[in-house]
């Protein structure tokens, strides 16, 4: 397993810090079996991503080995939040047969926390997620690391949170305060529990005691739309290194396997 250095996590104030500690041991009290956990918004730029990195450093800080997932194929952040300077592997290139599982996932400088970033933006996100091998890397995940945190796209026009949700053992929606509908996180919610996927709660993001702050729903539809490419859905399904569709079997997915030891 390579390892990678990353900046620290973020010198947080005692009100955040305790705010992500009491999300983390809230998790914790879910149960032994929520060991996968989903995060998605209504909308970009909700901290979404922010939330869900926060509650992985915590996690490794308290002693859990913790896999952060980057599932957000189509316009990741987290290599340039976290200060990556050299390109990577990443999960679409495992997802289109160009790498191996144990190829895409690094450790680093934050002790029992490893990543498995985005990798290039494919041309058929939600299909790959969708896949068996998709599936068979979070199995296999979870017989190495006591938490998997995902990292997805927002679940507005874009299906790939709900895709991922069937794998995840429970999500967590991340809500920007004054900003989100009750409307729109509703149907959202309902996204989530169509796919089978447990709402385990919310966090409110962003919070002002200042007041302020509205939904525009027009806005909503037209900035998606610009964020992700309405024809994003639309394209052939990527390519092996072969020039063949990605058509592994569950059976082949299944024996996918993780170094256990790590390389702290």
């Amino acid at each position: 397993m390579e390892k990678i250095k990353i900046n620290p996590p973020s010198d947080l104030d005692y009100y955040s810090r305790e705010a992500y500690n009491t999300l983390r041991t809230n998790i914790l009290f879910c149960g032994a079996d929520i060991k996968t956990i989903l995060f998605t918004s209504c909308a970009p730029d909700e901290g979404k991503t922010e939330t869900a990195w926060q509650l992985a450093c915590s996690m490794a800080e308290a002693g859990k080995k913790v896999l952060f997932m980057d599932a957000d194929l189509r316009k990741s952040v987290l290599a340039a939040r976290i200060g990556l300077k050299n390109p990577v592997k990443g999960l679409s290139h495992f997802l289109s047969g160009q790498a191996q599982a144990t190829e895409i996932i690094y450790s680093c400088n934050v002790k029992n926390l490893y990543i498995a970033f985005a990798g290039p933006v494919p041309p058929n996100p939600s299909e790959l997620l969708g896949s068996w091998a998709f599936e068979g890397l979070i199995d296999a995940a979870k017989k190495v690391y006591d938490y998997i945190i995902i990292d997805t796209p927002p679940l507005g026009n874009v299906i790939d949170a709900a895709v991922v949700g069937h794998v995840a053992d429970g999500a967590i929606l991340v809500l920007e305060s004054g900003k989100d509908s009750y409307r729109v996180a509703q149907r959202v919610k309902e996204q989530l529990l169509t796919a089978d996927c447990k709402v385990l709660g919310a966090v409110l993001s962003k919070v002002s005691h200042k007041g302020g702050g509205y939904y525009n729903g027009a806005y909503y539809g037209k900035y998606y739309g610009k964020y992700y490419g309405n024809d994003a859905e639309k394209k052939p399904a990527a390519k092996t290194t072969d020039g063949k569709a990605d058509t592994r079997s569950q059976a082949a997915a299944s024996e996918i396997k993780l170094d256990e030891k790590g390389d702290q």
